[in-house]
């Protein structure tokens, strides 16, 4: 009876192990990911458009969600659940207090997972800088300034996007300015600018097991915050499409599954993004 109980109890840890790995185990775990966010746009704005050739090419070549969601309206309480799984009480677009809050989020996770980090924020007048609002530069786009648990050196200007891309962190955001984000300029200004900044990267991506991710903070208001999202590199299986509805939570969950952290706020309970991956 004793060699049945303990055999019966390793089944039961072997079987634990497994489901509890599984989730991870759906996703691929990419040397870098790159996540750009582009402003107030609907899908049919942007996916289709001739506006937008070269984020279409990247449909045509990596992954298109065709039921991505934004979370609520104005940006910045979206960029707060983009990255942390909430939205930490923000309700709008007035600049915030730095470090207001120590509340996970995808940096300290992946500081905790022994990962890196990093953001680069077009116009940001200088590296760490915490300023509200300078040009084309807003710091209601770039939610890491509330958290004290992400260090100010992790906020580095644009500029400072590394020449060669084996050097980027593990995760890092990119966040164009007021006028290359769309917010303030055409569609065509954005797809414009990131064929020009991100191109090459996104091309090295495809050789170098690194992932390109192009999502919206919001839409316009008009289309149920339904926003483009698409992947591209060589973990994406090129061509693919998902119909499954997902959203910023639901990212969150699928960066923290690719490098096994923890899960922030309403991440927790979301999904994996599936159905795109090569393997």
């Amino acid at each position: 009876m004793a060699a049945a109980f303990a055999l019966a109890a390793a089944s039961l840890g072997l079987w634990a192990s497994s489901s509890s790995a599984s989730p991870a185990a759906a996703v691929p775990t990419p040397d870098h990911v790159v996540v750009v966010v582009f402003e107030n746009h609907a899908y049919d704005q942007v996916v289709g458009s001739s506006s937008a050739p070269y984020i279409n090419s990247l449909v045509r070549g990596g992954a298109n969600l065709t039921q991505s969601f934004a979370e609520t309206h104005p940006s910045q309480p979206n960029y707060y659940a983009l990255f942390s799984g909430d939205t930490q009480g923000v309700t709008d677009d007035s600049c915030v207090d730095i470090g207001f809050s120590d509340a996970p989020n995808l940096a300290s996770e992946l500081a905790d997972a022994g990962k890196s980090w990093g953001s680069y924020n077009e116009s940001l007048p200088s590296e760490g800088s915490t300023v509200c609002r300078s040009g084309d530069y807003a710091q209601k786009h770039n939610p890491w300034f509330g958290f004290s648990n992400v260090p100010l050196s992790s906020a580095h200007t644009f500029d400072a996007f590394p020449a060669d891309y084996s050097q980027l962190p593990t995760v890092s955001f990119v966040i164009p300015n007021l006028c290359s984000d769309m917010h303030d300029c055409s569609v065509a200004t954005g797809d414009n600018w990131l064929r020009n900044n991100l191109k090459s990267y996104a091309d090295w991506a495809q050789n170098h097991n690194s992932l390109l991710l192009l999502t919206f903070d919001e839409d316009n208001r008009l289309s149920g915050n339904r926003i483009p999202t698409v992947l591209y590199g060589q973990p994406v299986r090129a061509g693919s499409s998902t119909d499954t509805t997902y959203n910023h939570y639901d990212v969150l969950h699928t960066l923290e599954d690719m490098y096994g952290t923890a899960h922030a706020g309403n991440a927790a309970n979301a999904q994996d993004i599936t159905g795109i991956w090569n393997n």
